[in-house]
C-alpha cells in the first residue's frame, strides 16, 4: 500500500492505500509444474493451498498462483504465475508503497483456502501527525483451484480519533512494463498502450493539464501524435467490474474483477479510474473524481466509522500464444466475472464485516410515475435506477461517501428486487429515465438478516408545475444526446474512437471556440435540433490567452402566442455537471444588472476536463412571473459568469419551460 499524506487536525487528509510491488524473495515449486498457455487449466494442477511464513515474507501457493506478501508490512511484493516469476514491477521504493501494517494473523488455513490478515491500530502517542488516523485490516485469500488472490480491507475510526478527510482509498498494481502492453477495459476500449517513459517531457508534450500528454517522440513510433490521459479510461461504478492487462509474449492476462459495488461511494453513476499507462491497474474504493469535495469524505472527532471494502479478485489467466490470444483471455476474464457475480456474496470469507447470503436481506416493490401532463394514467418506471443508501435528503446518495449502497434497475413494468442487502437502516432512492428529479421514499427501511421487505407499489410524482411549452434534451442526467463534436485530428486517442466513447476524446471543449467563433449558441425552439445545435458543454471562450478567458452567453429563442401575465411560469433546469461555475439566467434583457436567477458558485466535478458526459446531477425549478414574458418572440439568456480557469463550466441535462398551472 502506497504513501500517505495527511493533516489530521487541519482537515485535509489524502489517503492512498495501494498494493504496489517490490522484489519477491521466495517462491515454491508447484507453478513450474503447470502446463503453460492453456486457459482454464485448473484440472492440470490442483493441490491444496499451502502457506509459509518467515520473518520477512508470507507466501501463499495453490499450485496455480504464488503470492508473496512482505511481513509484517502487508505489501504485496510478488505474484508468480505460469512461467513468470513475478508479474509485478520490481524496485518500487518503500516510501511509495502505501500504509504499512504491523501484525500478521492466520485467519484460516485449510486445504481449500488460506486467509491472512495484516493489521495496524492507530495510536495517538506514536502516530499522531505521521499516519492517517485509521485502524487497518488488509485481508488476502487464496483458494484451491482459483488462479488469483482475493483482497479486501476493513477500515475503522474510533470516536477519539482526530478530524480527517479521506480523499482516496484504492488498490493499485504496477505491472511489468516490458511484458504488459495491451490494456482492456471494455469490449470496445482495448489496445496496445505506450510505455510509462513515453509520458516523460523528453518524449511528450504536456497539454492543458498534467494528466494529458501528446506523444511527440515515443519509444514506439506508432504512438506519435496520439494523446494519452488516464481519465479517458474512466467508467461508471455500475460498469467498473472488469479491466486489466495482457502480456502478449507470455499470453498471460492480469485482471481486476469486482463482483459487487456495494462498498463504492457515490452510487452507480459515480465515475472513477480503471487502468492506465504504467502499466497500472486500479481498484478504486473512495475518491473525489467527478464529484469534487461535494462528496462526503470528512470525518469529525467523535464520529465512529467502520467499513469493509471489497473483496476484489486479482485474476490471472493464460492462453495459447496465437493471433487470437487477446480475445481468448478477455472472454475468459468475462467468464470468470460471471462466476464471481453468481457466487456473490461469497461464503468463504471469514470476517464478520462481510456477511454471507443468509445474513442479508432484500427489498422489492414496483415503481410507477404520475405525470398527468405526459399521460393521464400511471406510467411504469421502466429501466429506473432504484437503490438503498444511508438515510439522507432527496438525491443525497450521489454525494454519500461513507456507507454501503445497493442498486438495481427496474424491469419493463417498474418492478425491482434489491438483493443481498447488509443489515442496517436505509432510505430508498430512485430516478427514472425520461423524468426530472429524484425519488425518495419517506420511510426508513430496516434490514435484518434473512428478511424480505415488500414495499408494494410506489408512486413518483416528478417535479411539475404546469404543461410543457417547450423542452431541450432528454432527462437522462447526461449530455449524451447533445452535440459532441469530432475531436481535433491532432489530439486523438484510438481507444476512444467508438461512437459510444466519442466524448472521451481530449480537447472537445476547445472545439466550442472553433465552431462558435463568431458568437455563442443560439437555439431556436421548433427550428433547432439539440443533437446538432446544442453544444455538449457550456464552456468559456478560449481566446488563446489562458489569463484572458471569455465568458459565454447562450440564447434560447421561442415564441409565445399567449402570455398569462398574472400567472407563474416554471423553468425546469437540470444540470448534468458543474465545475467552479455560476449560471445566471435573464429573460428578454441580456443587460439587466440583476439576473432573474443565479445558481451562485457551484460544482467541483471537473467533468469537462476529465472527459465525462456528467458529474453530479442538480435540478432547479425556477418560478418566473408572467410579466417577464411578452407575446411573440422571447429570449432566455444563459450566462456562465465564472472565468477564473479554463474548465469553469456547466453541462445541461435538460431544460423545460412550463406554462402556469391550469
Amino acid at each position: 500500500m502506497e504513501k500517505v499524506a495527511h493533516r489530521s487536525h487541519l482537515g485535509q487528509l489524502v489517503l492512498w492505500l495501494l498494493m504496489i510491488v517490490e522484489l519477491s524473495l521466495f517462491y515454491s515449486a508447484c507453478s513450474a509444474e503447470i502446463p503453460v498457455r492453456k486457459i482454464l487449466n485448473l484440472g492440470d494442477c490442483n493441490p491444496h493451498v499451502r502457506l509459509q511464513i518467515s520473518h520477512h515474507n508470507v507466501v501463499i501457493d495453490n499450485g496455480l498462483i504464488e503470492v508473496t506478501i512482505e511481513n509484517p508490512s502487508g505489501h504485496v511484493t510478488g505474484i508468480k504465475y505460469m512461467g513468470m516469476d513475478n508479474v509485478l514491477e520490481c524496485g518500487n521504493p518503500n516510501s511509495n508503497r502505501g500504509m504499512e501494517t504491523k501484525h500478521v494473523k492466520v485467519v484460516a488455513h485449510t486445504d481449500e483456502l488460506v486467509e491472512i490478515s495484516f493489521t495496524k491500530n492507530w495510536d495517538f502517542r506514536t502516530d499522531h501527525g505521521k499516519t492517517v488516523p485509521l485502524n487497518i485490516d488488509k485481508r488476502f485469500i487464496v483458494r484451491r483451484g482459483v488462479p488469483g488472490v482475493y483482497m479486501y480491507g476493513i477500515f475503522e475510526r474510533q470516536e477519539d480519533f482526530p478530524d480527517a478527510q479521506i480523499y482516496q482509498l484504492r488498490i493499485v498494481f504496477k505491472l511489468k512494463e516490458d511484458k504488459f502492453r495491451f490494456m482492456a477495459i471494455s469490449d470496445t476500449r482495448q489496445g496496445v498502450m505506450p510505455r510509462g517513459e513515453d509520458r516523460d517531457n523528453t518524449r511528450s508534450q504536456t497539454l492543458a493539464f498534467k494528466e494529458a500528454v501528446l506523444m511527440t517522440n515515443p519509444s514506439n513510433p506508432q504512438f506519435r501524435g496520439e494523446v494519452d490521459d488516464k481519465y479517458q479510461y474512466s467508467c461508471e461504478n455500475k460498469d467498473n467490474k472488469l479491466h486489466g492487462w495482457i502480456s502478449d509474449d507470455d499470453a498471460v492476462g492480469f485482471w481486476i474483477i469486482t463482483p459487487s459495488n456495494e462498498f463504492r461511494t457515490g452510487g452507480p453513476h459515480k465515475q472513477d479510474l480503471t487502468s492506465h499507462v504504467g502499466p497500472i491497474a486500479l481498484s478504486m474504493f473512495v475518491s473525489t473524481h467527478y464529484t469534487g469535495i461535494d462528496i462526503d469524505v470528512t470525518y469529525k472527532k467523535g464520529e465512529a466509522w467502520r467499513k469493509a471494502f471489497g473483496p476484489v479478485l486479482i485474476y490471472l489467466n493464460s492462453a495459447s500464444s496465437d493471433d487470437d490470444c487477446r480475445k481468448k483471455l478477455w472472454n475468459d476474464a468475462k467468464r470468470q466475472l460471471s462466476e464471481e457475480i453468481e457466487s456473490w456474496p461469497y461464503n468463504f470469507t471469514r470476517s464478520e464485516d462481510l456477511p454471507h447470503a443468509g445474513d442479508r436481506g432484500e427489498v422489492c416493490g414496483q415503481l410507477l410515475v404520475r405525470d398527468r401532463c405526459v399521460d393521464e394514467e400511471l406510467m411504469q418506471a421502466q429501466s429506473a435506477f432504484v437503490g438503498l443508501a444511508v438515510p439522507g435528503n432527496v438525491g443525497s446518495w450521489q454525494t454519500e461517501g461513507k456507507g454501503y449502497q445497493f442498486w438495481t434497475e427496474t424491469d419493463n413494468t417498474g418492478r425491482f428486487n434489491i438483493k443481498n442487502v447488509r443489515r442496517g437502516e436505509y432510505n430508498l432512492y430512485a430516478w427514472v429515465h425520461g423524468f426530472i428529479g429524484d425519488y425518495k421514499l419517506d420511510l426508513s427501511i430496516t434490514i435484518q438478516p434473512g428478511n424480505k421487505v415488500n414495499l408494494g407499489t410506489l408512486i413518483y410524482d416528478p417535479p411539475r408545475n404546469g404543461p410543457t411549452l417547450w423542452e431541450i434534451g432528454i432527462p437522462d442526467r447526461t449530455v449524451a444526446e447533445f452535440f459532441i463534436p469530432e475531436p481535433d485530428p491532432t489530439f486523438v486517442n484510438p481507444l476512444c474512437l467508438d461512437a459510444a466513447d466519442k466524448f472521451r476524446q481530449y480537447g472537445l471543449w476547445d472545439r466550442y471556440s472553433d465552431i462558435y467563433r463568431h458568437g455563442d449558441v443560439v437555439y431556436t425552439v421548433g427550428v433547432s435540433n439539440y443533437s446538432r445545435d446544442w453544444f455538449f458543454a457550456h464552456v468559456l471562450r478560449n481566446t488563446g490567452n489562458i489569463t484572458d478567458l471569455s465568458t459565454t452567453t447562450w440564447q434560447i429563442k421561442y415564441n409565445l402566442q399567449d402570455v398569462n401575465e398574472k400567472g407563474n411560469y416554471t423553468l425546469q433546469l437540470a444540470l448534468a455537471a458543474a465545475s467552479y461555475a455560476e449560471l445566471q439566467i435573464r429573460f428578454n434583457n441580456p443587460d439587466a444588472i440583476q439576473p432573474c436567477f443565479t445558481t451562485t458558485r457551484i460544482g467541483y466535478d471537473n467533468a469537462v476536463a476529465r472527459h465525462g458526459i456528467h458529474g453530479l446531477y442538480r435540478l432547479y425549478s425556477i418560478n418566473i412571473p408572467g410579466n417577464r414574458f411578452i407575446r411573440g418572440n422571447n429570449t432566455i439568456f444563459l450566462t456562465q459568469t465564472r472565468s477564473h480557469a479554463l474548465f469553469d463550466a456547466v453541462m445541461y441535462d435538460y431544460i423545460r419551460l412550463e406554462a402556469p398551472a391550469v
